[in-house]
């Protein structure tokens, strides 16, 4: 492998250009080739991103173009099968969330990443917000004492978007359950530090049909409780049906000596209390007073190319952080087990609220 990374891009019309301005920004990584089924489009991103290798066929791309690393940016289904397919090359994988859809492309996917010398990770970029980073960092140093709850909502309306995105009226609001868990989930568990172990999932029920006259199979409002290995609770909403203003990125925090609660839109404010700094009277604070001293440097004087990557600069960071892994030959931080940690709860989830919302163990990848 040369110093520099050469990247290439699978739906890169869609999702995957997201990643540009990161892997443009970052020293070590060169946008080497694009792919994409949409042919206009993929000669437009070409001219402006200066990219000469263009494909339509993402095997052909893997064959031909000498990239070293691939970012997945493709529907849901495709995910596990494409990061399959490099891996098997000895390619480095960024793979969009989830990191499956089925039981069986998760296991066949922790398989072929095992026997793989290239890394796996997935971008799951929530865990990149400024102010997620900031509350992981209080966390972790034990501010808020014994953690016991925690709480992650993403609520987006997105019954257009269904119509515009196609894939997303199956492998999102066609299957009941917690279908798109990791922007709500993986943050929680990265201030825990922990894994779900089991899953209970229920619904508000169905209240919205589609332009055709067809009832979406996924209930308008989800609610997955999640048994935390350290005996903590998580509490995980997903909304993508009810007609509504968004609210994409609210968490909250539990802990012995101390809570947080992110704003819910509208004016509210990022609120936190913590005995520790803030003594024994309970009341709130602005969070962002804890930012001079909390968070890290990087995040606290970010560079121009994070300020101009998606989601927060979270694209920007989880990028730099996997090719940082790469260089170092080190584990990605949301390597192949943690993106299990992060999507097996919603897969179990679908057999949960079949059943009646039964509490169903949830794996442990680590064992398989």
């Amino acid at each position: 492998m040369s110093d520099e990374l050469k990247v290439g891009v699978v739906g890169s019309v869609g999702r995957g250009r997201s990643f540009f301005a990161a892997f443009h920004g970052n020293p070590n990584t060169r946008l080497h080739a694009l792919c994409d089924l949409n042919e206009e489009g993929l000669a437009q991103q070409a001219e402006e991103q200066s990219v000469d290798a263009t494909f339509t066929s993402y095997e052909q791309m893997l064959d031909e173009a000498g990239v070293d690393m691939v970012v997945v940016g493709t529907p849901m289904p495709l995910h596990a099968p494409q990061a399959m397919m490099a891996l098997r090359q000895d390619i480095h994988v960024l793979s969009e969330v989830p990191a499956a859809v089925s039981m069986e492309q998760a296991q066949d996917l922790v398989r072929v990443a095992g026997s793989s010398s290239a890394k796996y990770m997935m971008a799951e970029n929530f865990g990149y917000n400024r102010t997620n980073v900031l509350v992981r960092e209080l966390a972790h140093r034990g501010l808020f004492g014994e953690l016991y709850f925690g709480e992650g909502a993403y609520i987006h309306e997105l019954k257009g978007l269904n119509e515009i995105t196609k894939w997303r009226r199956k492998w999102q609001t066609g299957i009941n359950g917690c279908t798109y868990p990791t922007h709500s989930l993986g943050p929680v568990l990265q201030w825990f530090r922990e894994r779900v172990t089991a899953v209970s999932c229920v619904g508000t029920g169905h209240h919205y049909v589609d332009p055709r006259g067809d009832e979406y199979e996924n209930e308008d409002n989800i609610l997955m409780l999640c048994r935390l290995s350290g005996s903590g609770l998580a509490h995980i909403r997903v909304d993508m049906l009810s007609d509504r203003p968004h609210c994409m990125n609210y968490y909250s925090l539990q802990g012995t000596e101390g809570c947080y609660e992110s704003g819910r839109g509208a004016g509210d404010k990022n609120k936190i209390w913590l005995r520790p700094l803030h003594g024994d009277e309970i009341q709130w604070h602005a969070l962002e007073e804890l930012e001079e001293e909390y968070l890290p440097d990087k995040w606290l004087n970010p560079p121009e190319e994070a300020l101009a990557s998606g989601h927060w600069g979270g694209d920007y960071w989880e990028v730099a952080e996997f090719v940082d892994a790469i260089i170092a030959d080190e584990q990605p931080p949301i390597g192949i087990h943690e993106a299990m940690d992060y999507t097996l709860p919603g897969l179990i989830s679908q057999q949960s609220i079949a059943q009646g919302s039964a509490w169903l163990d949830v794996p442990d990848s680590r064992g398989w």
